[in-house]
């Protein structure tokens, strides 16, 4: 018998990320979806369910009585699903792997440091996910990762920095042509702007805030939802970057500093792993191999 009454499940996993965001348009951004969608798929379940399951305030959400009981037990059956799912996907044996990290850092950074891992470990079977932002990853789904992290963790992992935020403006050598500017005078510049649905990453006014600059407009700006694509970008051009993720950009003489002033906002680059999950040989090997590498002690 077909199981019954069951709502669709997209639109679950909307209430899901509402109720942990109390925001549609928060929702949204981590489900890749637009605000108006989610708050369709939310209109869709309450219809289904025949009560509303939020009370809609200025910017915010509240959940009814209803929603909260419904919340509890939703949210409860999504996590063992989803551990049940990735449990099947993700090899579980002593010498295979699972990394997780954001698209930036997989294309920047971890790409050559598992080639060499691979190569100092050929017996091991690594897997890759790239998931950006580590709020939409699973503790069930990955062995270890690389995050960046501005705040705490969340509660379900565990983790250790490797190195701390440092932000600069970045260029190809040709653009200034050896010259050095200010941070002033980069207002004026072709700026590249990261769209940053989960407001983690530090913009370009939170840089200039930092530089004592006051940038109220941006004459001239090109953005993207894609930092990779942003740093091929600035290979042609300027924009900012992270040090340790753009470093082999700056080896290789493919960009240069546009000027000498730097910035954080206090985050920085975690090694992260699953808080509850007892630590597999593979898992244990590139712990302590990253941590070389990061000139970490094991």
């Amino acid at each position: 018998m077909p199981i019954s009454p069951l709502p669709p499940l997209h639109c679950l996993i909307a209430f899901d990320a509402a109720v942990r965001h109390a925001n549609f348009t928060r929702a949204a951004a981590e489900l890749n979806l637009t605000q108006s969608a989610v708050s369709r798929q939310i209109a869709q379940l309450e219809e289904f369910l025949g009560r509303a399951l939020f009370t809609r305030e200025h910017r915010t959400l509240r959940l009814t009585v209803a929603g909260q009981r419904y919340a509890e037990q939703i949210q409860r059956l999504l996590g063992e699903c989803a551990e049940a799912t990735a449990d099947l996907m993700k090899r579980r044996g002593d010498l295979e792997l699972t990394v997780a990290c954001s698209s930036g850092v997989a294309v920047l950074w971890m790409t050559p440091q598992l080639m060499r891992f691979r190569a100092a470990h050929p017996d091991i079977k690594i897997r890759v996910i790239v998931k950006d932002g580590i709020t939409s990853l699973s503790a069930s789904e990955f062995d270890l990762g690389v995050y960046y992290v501005r705040n705490d963790l969340p509660p379900d992992f565990a983790g250790r920095r490797l190195f701390d935020e440092e932000v600069f403006p970045v260029c190809s050598p040709s653009y200034l042509d050896g010259r050095q500017l200010t941070p002033a005078d980069l207002v004026s510049e072709t700026l590249l702007f990261i769209e940053d649905g989960q407001r983690k990453w530090m913009s370009w006014p939170d840089w200039f805030e930092l530089q004592g600059v006051n940038a109220p407009k941006f004459p001239r700006m090109v953005s993207a939802n894609y930092y990779p694509l942003l740093v091929q970008m600035a290979i042609e051009g300027g924009g900012l970057g992270w040090r340790h993720m753009i470093d082999p950009c700056l080896d290789a003489g493919l960009l240069v500093p546009a000027c000498d002033a730097s910035a954080s906002l206090g985050g920085g680059y975690y090694l992260v792993w699953p808080a509850e999950r007892h630590e597999h040989a593979a898992a244990r090997i590139f712990r302590n191999w990253i941590y070389s590498e990061t000139r970490f002690p094991s």
